[in-house]
């Protein structure tokens, strides 16, 4: 996970990657793809005027150990009682007008409000055409598999895929 985007070998997501019923956001190189048990949907970078997620899980204030214990139990009751993640709404707006999509969060404890502001800023840049999501894919077939960076490390790559020209 780095800012609010799940970065896989084979692909990035915005928030968690597919849910138990398939739920997600997938973005690729043309745009986004809203997947959920009753189909999907698809937007071109280009046909989007805007993307803003918003009802964002914020971090709260406890220390680092007390935040990743409250994740931790968070998320064995959550898999236990069989609940999805927390919802997101990912805000479209296209020529037709504005839509809404569900996105979960991937972070059970909420994000920290740096790394909220430059994933909305790296979405909006994709949307501008002025970043490549390409780079995202290109760290996840790197270094996914060594799991979710320490937040220093996770801002620097939202504000170094900012800089990656389309």
């Amino acid at each position: 996970m780095v800012g609010l985007f799940w970065v896989t070998a084979d692909d990035a997501y915005v928030g968690s990657p597919p849910t138990a019923v398939g739920g997600c956001v997938r973005m690729t190189s043309d745009g986004l793809e809203a997947v959920d048990p009753d189909g999907s949907r698809a937007w071109t970078w280009v046909e989007l005027r805007s993307a803003v997620v918003e009802d964002v899980p914020t971090a709260g204030t406890p220390g680092r150990v007390s935040r990743l214990l409250g994740s931790m139990v968070s998320a064995a009751v959550g898999a236990f009682l069989g609940e999805d993640p927390p919802e997101m709404r990912l805000r479209l707006e296209t020529e037709a007008g504005q839509q809404g999509v569900t996105a979960y969060a991937a972070a059970a404890g909420g994000y920290g409000a740096r790394e909220v502001a430059l994933s909305q800023d790296l979405l909006a840049r994709f949307v501008a055409g002025t970043a490549d999501p390409r780079a995202l894919g290109v760290w996840g077939r790197e270094h996914a598999a060594e799991g979710t960076p320490k937040p220093a490390v996770r801002e620097a790559l939202l504000e170094e895929w900012a800089r990656a020209q389309a």
